[in-house]
């Protein structure tokens, strides 16, 4: 469980209670007659994200008012709570119109990366509500992902992206295995090999493969890229391209820290996770802009562009996905600068060819305030893929609709027969918001979570 969540009651914990416009005057009148003197000298109007630390007769913390306005939909707004109270310990008491989202929030929100550095300051705890048994696991998932996104990649190769991997599946019982190096060709994933092979002498690309759960369970694969850092290849990336290039792997920390969820509310599925596992570096070995690879789907790309290496990767990973025609693939990476231009770092595009299903999730995912947006799968682009010498191009030469030509290169590798879904994540938080502290960040994964966790209660 999150340090900023404990389950035992604590007497001492300090209420904070919720109040909207509305509800004000009956909270006011809740409180002793200095309370309600000091609360009306501080123009407390119950405003969303506003706070009020109340004190008793001897002026220590009695109560915490938090606004919420006037709209009672679901957000992280309570994840403003950890920064504006006094360390200590609280309880929920009332007024939330999420009880479950506010307790997530405010373990969001105490978020602090400590691995280089004390945050300090002390601990703001929260008494776990009843009702909110599921926010652990959800918490300790986009925790998960948030750190090992945050990590250097001087800290964090695919080796130690495997290690991370293998601690998650020791953790839960899964199975872990991994293919490195040489042995990648050996067992015919060319395309990982091929992005990988430039970093072999210090960091050996890998394919990282979680199993858990019943064999006879629906089948559930998860794909995350895993490119622990991307210079672009011999298409250099500029060095401010370069700057937050050790978060290339958000996909697979988002994998596995959806995995978590799963393997921690024991669906009733099985699930399978593989994570190509690269670092895209510059030496004599580096792929080039030209050349022609053979995928594991035995489709030929020829390479447009170095640095389209992420659906490299993922093609051979989702390749092998397929072959055991699972009830669903999801594919998480962090692909495009497209995707942040068209619908910016917090809402995240997805693809699929299953009305359904991509509609199913993206309402999750306004449920629990984890926004997504469908774009389409846009056929008619698939032209500006075209290659004269092989099957397909990793990248067109038109600049427009990157995510979508990235999204139809991915669906090339998935049978359309099976039930997919592609998400390009930012997986981080450019400036800090309520229940988002800036840096490393999990996006699509709760919607996903709620979306299984209600398919397969």
């Amino acid at each position: 469980m999150p340090s900023s969540l404990i389950a035992e009651t604590v007497p001492s914990a300090i209420p904070v209670r919720a109040v909207a416009p509305d509800t004000l005057a009956g909270v006011r009148a809740s409180l002793t007659p200095p309370q309600a003197a000091w609360l009306g000298a501080t123009a407390f109007a119950a405003a969303a994200g506003e706070v009020a630390l109340v004190p008793d007769a001897a002026g220590a913390l009695a109560v915490v008012l938090f606004g919420i306005g006037a709209a009672k939909e679901p957000s992280l707004a309570a994840g403003r709570l950890p920064a504006a109270v006094p360390a200590g310990t609280y309880r929920l008491a009332g007024g939330f119109p999420d009880v479950q989202l506010a307790a997530l929030a405010f373990a969001l929100g105490a978020y602090r990366f400590t691995r280089y550095r004390d945050a300090g300051g002390g601990e703001r705890r929260l008494v776990l509500p009843g009702e909110a048994a599921s926010v652990p696991r959800i918490a300790d998932g986009v925790i998960l992902a948030r750190d090992l996104v945050n990590i250097g990649a001087n800290d964090l190769g695919p080796a130690e992206l495997a290690d991370a991997a293998a601690a998650l599946a020791a953790r839960h019982g899964a199975q872990f295995r991994a293919i490195v190096g040489e042995a990648l060709l050996a067992r015919d994933f060319p395309l990982i090999h091929a992005v990988g092979r430039a970093a072999t002498l210090a960091r050996a690309p890998r394919l990282i493969d979680v199993t858990w759960g019943d064999a006879a369970h629906p089948k559930i694969t998860l794909v995350g890229k895993g490119v622990c850092f991307d210079t672009g290849g011999l298409d250099i990336k500029p060095s401010s391209g370069m700057l937050l290039m050790k978060k290339d792997m958000g996909g697979a920390a988002n994998a596995l820290g959806l995995a978590h969820m799963i393997m921690d509310a024991r669906l009733p599925v099985r699930l399978r996770v593989l994570i190509p596992a690269v670092e895209n570096a510059i030496s004599a070995d580096a792929f080039r802009p030209g050349d022609v690879l053979r995928s594991r789907s035995r489709l030929t790309v020829e390479i447009g562009n170095t640095d389209a290496e992420g659906r490299l990767v993922l093609a051979d990973a989702l390749a092998l996905a397929a072959e055991e025609k699972p009830a669903l693939i999801v594919d998480l990476a962090t692909l495009t600068g497209a995707a942040r231009t068209a619908l910016g770092p917090e809402v995240v595009p997805v693809y699929s060819r299953h009305d359904q299903l991509v509609g199913e999730i993206v309402r999750h995912g306004e449920r629990v305030a984890d926004p997504l947006w469908r774009l389409p799968l846009w056929q008619p682009y698939m032209a500006m893929l075209d290659s004269k010498v092989a099957d397909i191009n990793n990248a067109g030469a038109s600049p427009f609709a990157g995510s979508i030509t990235a999204a139809l290169f991915l669906s090339r590798f998935v049978p359309d027969e099976i039930p997919w879904l592609h998400a390009d994540i930012y997986a981080w938080n450019p400036s800090a918001k309520p229940g988002r502290p800036e840096g490393g960040e999990a996006q699509a994964i709760r919607a996903l979570f709620g979306y299984l966790a209600d398919r397969y209660p």
